[in-house]
């Protein structure tokens, strides 16, 4: 089974809240909450395609980021390696580009259970950066 890379972005506000979209019903894992982002398409630096997504996904363009860290899960039906970087400088307001719903979220406010399994690590990692 071959690996989806995906580059995953936790975007901070200045009130150290979490960004998050709920991703679509038609979609793998669909009607859960995700951090923004997407695959990273051949030839393309994580970097490059975490700021390819965000624009296209949440209208922000990505000023500076800080890697979180990486993921390898299987679903069973799908592999991925998620590349996890908290987003620390950015520019625009966010604004769902596919008319997905978005949030901010406290971390403490973060619940695995409404995320697909994959995102506990990163929901951990980031209680234990942010506090």
């Amino acid at each position: 089974m071959n690996t989806l890379h995906v580059a995953v972005g936790v975007v901070l506000d200045n009130e150290g809240r979490v960004l998050v979209a709920l991703r679509p019903e038609d979609k793998h894992q669909g009607g859960r909450w995700e951090f923004p982002g997407g695959k990273v398409e051949d030839g393309e630096s994580v970097l490059d395609a975490l700021a390819r997504e965000l624009a296209e996904e949440v209208a922000l363009e990505v000023a500076a980021t800080d890697p979180l860290l990486v993921i390898e899960h299987d679903y069973g039906d799908r592999h991925v390696c998620l590349d996890v970087h908290l987003v620390t400088v950015y520019r625009g307001e966010a604004a769902g580009q596919e008319g997905q719903p978005l949030r901010w979220l406290a971390p403490v406010e973060l619940d695995a259970a409404e995320f697909p399994a994959a995102n506990a690590a990163i929901i951990a990692a980031i209680r234990e950066r942010l506090g």
